[in-house]
C-alpha cells in the first residue's frame, strides 16, 4: 500500500499548490479517499486530527478579533513607525519579535497574534502585507526551534533525548541549538532588507489611535503567559493549550457581551474565526497520519538512511538537507517522531554519540516548513488571514521569501551545529 499511498499524496500537494483556493476541500477529500481504500480506520480519525492545534486557531482567532476591535493594532503599528525610518525597517523589526515570541509560544499563536499589528502597519503605509506577514510566519518558524517551549518537534526532541528546557541553551558544557536558531535569525536579516529594499519611503508620523479597550490585549498576555507556564507542566493533558486559548476566547467574550449588553459582539466574532484554515488542517492531519500509517515516512527515512553509509559528516548532511525537502511538504511532527529512533539506531551503529544528528535533524525539520507555502501551520494559518483580508498568496509570492530565508538559516545552523558538536 505504500506505493498507492504515495501517488494520492503527491497528487493531493500538487492540487493544493495549483488550485490554492480549494485547498482545505482537496485536503478533505484526499482524507476521504485513505478512509475509502481503508489506509485510514474510521476509528482513527478522530485521534489522527490534533484537536489541541485546532483548539488553539479557533481561540487564538477569537481572542485576535476582540484584540483587533479594541484597535490596540493600530496603536502599536503608531509605535512602531515613530521607531521606524521606513518600512523595511518596520519588516525587519516586526519578523524579529514575532521569532522572540515564538521561540517560547507556539508558531501558529505567534502569527495570529502579531498579525493584526503587521496588517495595520501596511495599511498607513499603504503597501501591501502579503511579504511582510509572510516574513512575520518563516520567521516564527524558525524561532520555533530554539527553546525546549517553541515547537512540538523540539518538544519531542527533549521529550526522547532526555534534553531539560537548559539544555536547549547550553548541554555538556557547549553551546545548543538555542545559539544555532539565534546566528541563522541574525543572517536573514540582510535578506529581509534585501526583499523590502524599494519600500524606503519615510514615514510620516501620524495621530496615536486612541485604544477603546485595554481587556483583549490583557487577555493575549495572559495567553502567553499560560502557554508559557504550561511548557513545564508534567505529563499535562494533551489539550492543554487548546483549552488555555478556547477558555479564554470565551471569557473574553463573555466579558463583551456583559460589557455592551448586546450577542451582537458574539455573532461578529465567530464570524471572524477563519474555519477555511481549520478544516484544511484537519484534512492535513488525516492525510499525514494515513501515510505514516502506509510506510511512506518509514520508506523515505529507510532510503535516507541508507544513503549515508558510515560517514558521520554526510549522513548528518543528508539529515539535515534531506528533513529541510521531506518537511517542505510533509508535517515535520510525524517525520521527526519516526526519524528520532532511525537516528538513534545510526549513532549506535557508527558508535557515536546522537546529539549532532539530534539537532541536525530538529534544524532541517523544523525549518524546511518555510519552504513552502503548505510546509508549516503557520505558514497556512498566514494564507489564511492574508486570503480574509483580500489578498491572493500565489506560490511564487511565498518562494520569493521563502527559499532564501530558509537557505540562508539552515546553512548557518548547519555548519554552527556541525562544529560544535562533530
Amino acid at each position: 500500500m505504500q506505493i498507492p499511498a504515495l501517488i494520492l499524496f503527491l497528487i493531493t500537494y500538487v492540487l493544493m499548490i495549483l488550485f490554492q483556493k480549494w485547498r482545505y476541500l482537496i485536503a478533505l477529500g484526499s482524507a476521504a479517499i485513505f478512509i475509502v481504500l481503508g489506509v485510514m480506520p474510521l476509528s482513527g480519525v478522530v485521534t489522527a486530527i490534533n484537536w489541541n492545534v485546532l483548539l488553539m486557531l479557533a481561540g487564538t482567532m477569537g481572542s485576535v478579533s476582540l484584540f483587533i476591535a479594541s484597535k490596540m493594532p493600530n496603536r502599536m503599528a503608531d509605535v512602531l513607525l515613530s521607531k521606524c525610518p521606513n518600512a523595511m525597517w518596520a519588516a525587519v523589526v516586526m519578523s524579529l519579535f514575532a521569532g522572540v515570541v515564538s521561540a517560547f509560544v507556539d508558531n501558529v499563536a505567534t502569527v495570529l497574534m502579531i498579525a493584526p499589528v503587521a496588517l495595520a502597519i501596511c495599511k498607513k503605509l499603504h503597501i501591501s502585507p502579503v511579504p511582510m506577514l509572510i516574513s512575520i510566519s518563516v520567521s516564527s518558524n524558525l524561532q520555533g526551534a530554539a527553546t525546549l517551549v517553541g515547537d512540538t518537534t523540539s518538544i519531542l526532541l527533549g521529550g526522547y533525548a532526555g534534553m531539560n528546557f537548559l539544555d536547549f541553551f547550553f548541554m555538556d558544557g557547549k553551546f545548543s541549538i538555542f545559539w544555532a536558531v539565534e546566528l541563522g535569525a541574525l543572517a536573514t536579516v540582510p535578506v529581509i532588507m534585501y526583499l523590502f529594499r524599494h519600500e524606503k519611503g519615510k514615514v510620516e508620523a501620524t495621530d496615536r489611535t486612541e485604544v477603546e479597550d485595554y481587556f483583549p490585549s490583557f487577555l493575549l498576555l495572559a495567553t502567553v503567559a499560560l502557554l508559557i507556564a504550561a511548557s513545564f507542566l508534567p505529563h499535562k493533558p494533551e489539550l492543554t493549550n487548546g483549552l488555555i486559548c478556547a477558555g479564554l476566547c470565551v471569557i473574553g467574550l463573555i466579558r463583551e457581551v456583559l460589557r455592551s449588553k448586546s450577542l451582537s459582539v458574539l455573532g461578529h466574532t465567530l464570524q471572524e474565526i477563519d474555519y477555511v484554515t481549520l478544516l484544511l488542517l484537519a484534512g492535513l492531519f488525516v492525510v499525514i497520519d494515513s501515510i505514516t500509517r502506509a510506510g511512506v515516512i518509514d520508506m523515505i527515512s529507510a532510503l535516507l538512511v541508507s544513503l549515508g553509509g558510515d560517514n558521520l559528516f554526510l549522513m548528518y548532511t543528508l539529515i539535515v538537507w534531506g528533513s529541510v525537502v521531506i518537511s517542505a511538504f510533509v508535517d515535520n511532527i510525524p517525520y521527526v517522531a519516526t526519524m528520532l529512533p532511525v537516528v538513534t539506531s545510526i549513532a549506535s551503529l557508527m558508535d557515536t554519540t546522537p546529539t549532532v544528528l539530534y539537532l541536525g535533524l530538529l534544524v532541517g525539520a523544523t525549518l524546511g516548513g518555510n519552504l513552502t507555502p503548505i510546509g508549516a501551520s503557520a505558514n497556512i494559518a498566514t494564507i489564511g488571514i492574508l486570503t480574509k483580508n483580500g489578498c491572493e498568496v500565489k506560490t511564487r509570492d511565498f518562494l520569493r521569501i521563502g527559499v532564501p530565508f530558509t537557505l540562508v538559516a539552515v546553512l548557518v545552523g548547519y555548519l554552527f551545529c556541525w562544529f560544535v558538536w562533530r
